[in-house]
């Protein structure tokens, strides 16, 4: 019986190559996300293709073709166009959603929105005209 003798290990020898490994790249179907920070004060025009989430203070205007997640201690004082939108922090200024806006307990809009469909959580407050059904561009 071989109890105490070094097993047998394979040699392995690397393969080294002279070629460039690829970049990863993201999906051209769906763009990354841009995060604007708790902390972070962003002041001027800001436009995205993708998602956008605030969580920090935004005061310009803001266009996204994605979604716009507006963060329970987010604030916002700018226009604001997006796709899609969920808010639940303070925003100041018009909105417009091209679909869907959910306002969640949270929330804190004063400004106009017009959107196709809302949704609205006991507890928000909005305070300006507010158009649901016929979203413009």
């Amino acid at each position: 019986m071989a109890l105490f003798s070094s097993p047998q290990v394979p040699d392995i020898k690397p393969v080294l190559s002279n070629e460039p490994k690829p970049e990863p790249t993201s999906s051209p179907s769906r763009p990354t996300a841009t995060v604007i920070a708790k902390g972070v004060k962003v002041e001027g025009d800001f436009a995205s293709d993708g998602d956008v989430q605030i969580e920090g203070e935004v005061k310009g205007s803001l266009a996204t073709k994605g979604r716009l997640t507006v963060g329970v201690e987010a604030i916002i004082h700018a226009e604001v166009k997006a796709g899609d939108a969920v808010i639940a922090g303070t925003v100041q200024g018009n909105v417009i959603v091209e679909r869907r806006v959910d306002l969640k307990g949270t929330a804190k809009l004063s400004g106009d929105l017009t959107a196709e469909a809302l949704t609205v959580e006991a507890g928000a407050k909005v305070n300006g005209k507010v158009t649901v059904g016929q979203a413009k561009s």
